[in-house]
């Protein structure tokens, strides 16, 4: 593990926010494990994005306990101290280095957590933890409260009960900081600038990885760590598959080509998707139905407020987009009846958006006690409308077959309005064009 980078007192106000809202409680968070991605080969790791929100702690095998009023209050466990596995995977902090780097109260090895946490858990009355997350875990979790239970002894009281930590904790992540914003803020202009970089790089003839090789040079030399998730490079026909992932096609001249790509910085995400041609200019076709999703998309950035509900912004794209869809051809019949039908989703199967920040599909509820809830403030989404027409599709004007669009840009909610966070990427007909493959 890397020494930290990050401002030990931003996670501890985490935690003690955490723990005002579970009095008598626990919580348990683990870290994700690490998965094998062929033969003897690991996948590079990623820490679990609640264990690194409560800790900024980013070793695998690692389990956090917050107990609020109590003594100690934190405790994690954590790997031991190992030269040998250090020279080859890299320094650990073990107990010792956790407790007087990260302001944590009390630290343990990691396999003395079943001999430890009934201790620590025994005076509770309920736990907060996520199951079928990590199984591992989950059986670790099984034995610690059976012990527990035994230790209750005949007092009536069966096994602890169990709240799911991760909705707990999405809660907490929905409205960013303003630390949180400086660095989502930070994601966002570099998945942008790779996404300007791989528009200049575009030309018929180079391939759909050359093009995400761009993308990945760019995160990286303006010290993004990994994407924030799998590139979708995705030429001609291919962009009607919504997560199209092979991304090894020639782009040929007259295609369009999308991209929906986001670079990860200090664990915040980006999620950037443009649709230009890749001879660098529209056909009267494509055109077409591109202006047709940029009107939608730009609509409901301005409609975007506090008080309004994310359904309303789910409601107003698929009313809009099915207007388009019957101004294209594409559908026929009275607009109300065909969304009653759900028959906009042969061309929009998705929703307009999503909570973006730690993850690129980001914690927090849409729904509250069966309402939807209003959008508040430093709540940050994504806005992505779009149509997909495939190839194969004998139903729809000829034309229009093979082309698939969508726009996503990233806005953070403010005190009136919103801040669109993506602007450094063209959206304007005219503006791509003056930037594909002018490298």
């Amino acid at each position: 593990m890397r020494k930290p980078t990050f401002d030990m007192n931003i996670f501890a106000e985490r935690r003690k926010k955490l723990g005002q809202q579970i009095p008598g409680s626990a919580l348990v968070v683990a870290s994700h494990p690490e998965l094998i991605r062929n033969h003897d080969v690991h996948f590079p790791y990623r820490q679990d994005s609640n264990m690194f929100y409560l800790t900024g702690w980013e070793e695998p095998e690692s389990i956090l306990i917050v107990r609020p009023g109590q003594t100690p209050e934190t405790v994690m466990f954590v790997r031991r101290r190992d030269r040998e596995r250090e020279t080859w995977d890299g320094f650990r902090y073990g107990p010792e280095g956790c407790e007087q780097e990260f302001k944590i109260d009390k630290c343990y090895p990691i396999d003395e957590f079943e001999k430890v946490a009934p201790q620590l858990l025994s005076a509770v009355d309920s736990i907060y933890y996520r199951q079928f997350k990590n199984k591992e875990v989950d059986e670790k979790m099984e034995h610690v409260l059976n012990t527990v239970k035994q230790m209750r002894g005949r007092t009536g009281y069966g096994l602890l009960s169990v709240h799911d930590a991760d909705t707990l904790i999405g809660e907490m992540r929905l409205v960013k900081s303003e630390y949180e914003l400086t660095q989502l803020r930070e994601a966002c202009e570099i998945s942008a600038q790779a996404h300007l970089a791989a528009m200049r790089f575009t030309r018929p003839g180079v391939t759909e990885r050359q093009v995400q090789g761009v993308l990945a040079h760019n995160f990286y030399m303006r010290d993004s760590a990994r994407e924030g998730y799998g590139f979708i490079v995705a030429s001609g026909n291919a962009a009607t598959t919504l997560h199209y992932n092979f991304n090894d096609q020639v782009c040929k001249d007259g295609d369009l080509l999308l991209i929906d790509a986001g670079a990860e910085y200090n664990y915040y995400t980006g999620d950037i998707t443009r649709t230009y041609p890749v001879n660098g200019k529209f056909t009267d076709e494509q055109g077409r139905v591109y202006e047709a999703v940029l009107k939608v998309q730009k609509a409901i950035v301005d409609f975007v407020k506090p008080g309004i509900v994310f359904k309303d912004l789910h409601d107003m794209g698929t009313s809009m987009l099915t207007d388009a869809m019957l101004e294209l051809g594409l559908l026929s019949g009275r607009k109300d009846d065909l969304i009653q039908s759900l028959a906009q989703k042969k061309y929009y199967p998705h929703g307009i958006g999503h909570w973006l920040g730690l993850d690129v599909h980001d914690a927090g509820l849409y729904f509250k006690k069966g309402e939807p809830r209003p959008i508040e403030a430093n709540m940050c989404f994504t806005i992505e409308p779009g149509l997909y027409i495939p190839a194969d599709d004998t139903s729809a004007p000829q034309k229009y077959r093979g082309i698939g669009i969508r726009i996503e840009d990233n806005v953070r909610v403010t005190s009136n309005g919103v801040e669109n966070m993506t602007t450094s990427v063209p959206k304007e007909i005219s503006d791509i064009e003056k930037v594909v493959g002018k490298n």
